[in-house]
């Protein structure tokens, strides 16, 4: 049996209320499966959070060998000694990045300046435009 989802599960899921997604099946934008109550079917559910993933233009303008590049804002830098810990969110997303104090510095990091966290393997960089 595919799988399917009713309406408060395809909210968390997507990030949005679950009247966004009664205004979305309204709409024709979420088709449904037809039974009560309503549910959704997953491959429409996915290709829905496909499309709504789409990102920020990536201020950096930077090409990058990293593929798993997200934009955001930073929310929280401390800096300890030599290290510093950068918090960016990322839509729904919390990335945190260990860095050295003064590659913190040099980016001029501070809560709410604009960053793109980039992920390679284990490793994460922070990107900030300069300014």
């Amino acid at each position: 049996m595919p799988n399917t989802f009713r309406i408060a599960q395809a909210a968390r899921l997507l990030g949005v209320s679950d009247d966004t997604v009664r205004r979305w099946i309204d709409q024709g934008a979420l088709p449904t499966t037809g039974t009560s109550p309503t549910e959704i079917p997953g491959a429409a559910l996915a290709e829905r959070a496909v499309a709504l993933a789409d990102e920020p233009d990536d201020p950096t303008g930077i090409a990058s060998s990293a593929r798993n590049r997200f934009v955001g804002i930073v929310t929280r830098v401390r800096i300890d000694g030599v290290m510093a810990q950068v918090d960016l969110q990322c839509g729904p997303h919390r990335v945190v990045s260990l860095m050295s104090a003064e590659a913190a510095e040099e980016l001029a990091l501070e809560p709410g300046s604009l960053a793109v966290a980039s992920m390679k393997a284990t490793v994460v960089t922070v990107e900030a435009p300069r300014g």
